[in-house]
């Protein structure tokens, strides 16, 4: 079985749906169904993973339902209510060139490009017109930032991002 660090979260099982082992799913994918795209899914319980396979799945509504094997009743059901879905992260899709899954970037070093240390890309989230990095700033940050947060922009902001040498070069002004 997996290590906990090599899984993905991607949903969560909710509450039993009827009496014939039924739940319904929290999907966190871009396309909520896509998370039936992903076998097997791994349930965390407490610090183990669990191997469960879907057998039959639709949509209800606006909701996702699933029917998961071995799983037969309202009982069973409700054992697993509130448990995290996750995948390997190795079931996840090659991305094009110059696409990033967001955990690839959280803990990059971004540095300006005249080289000014700005921190660590501690996360990242949506917003209506662009993504946001999060860069928790050094100890020693000489403009007195704790944090800063740079529109997450390719060619306009971010110029570089080297995976392999876990850094970003940004266009970004140290004092903002």
């Amino acid at each position: 079985m997996s290590k906990a660090s090599d899984t993905l979260v991607v949903g969560k099982v909710g509450a039993p749906y009827g009496v014939k082992g039924w739940v319904k799913i929290t999907s966190y994918t871009d396309y909520p169904a896509g998370i039936f795209d992903y076998k097997p899914w791994l349930i965390r319980q407490g610090d183990s993973l669990k191997e469960l396979q879907v057998d039959l799945w639709r949509e209800q509504g606006k909701s996702l339902i699933a029917k998961l094997v071995g799983v037969e009743d309202r009982d069973a059901a409700d054992r697993l209510k509130n448990l995290e879905i996750c995948i390997i992260a190795d079931q996840l899709p090659p991305l094009e060139e110059g696409d990033y899954y967001w955990r690839d970037l959280v803990g990059l070093k971004v540095v300006t490009e005249k080289g000014y240390d700005l921190g660590t890309i501690r996360e990242l989230f949506e917003t209506g017109s662009n993504d946001v990095l999060v860069v928790k700033a050094n100890v020693n940050d000489a403009f007195g930032q704790k944090e800063r947060m740079l529109p997450f922009l390719m060619e306009q902001v971010v110029k570089k991002v080297d995976l392999a040498a876990k850094t970003m070069v940004v266009d970004w002004d140290p004092e903002f």
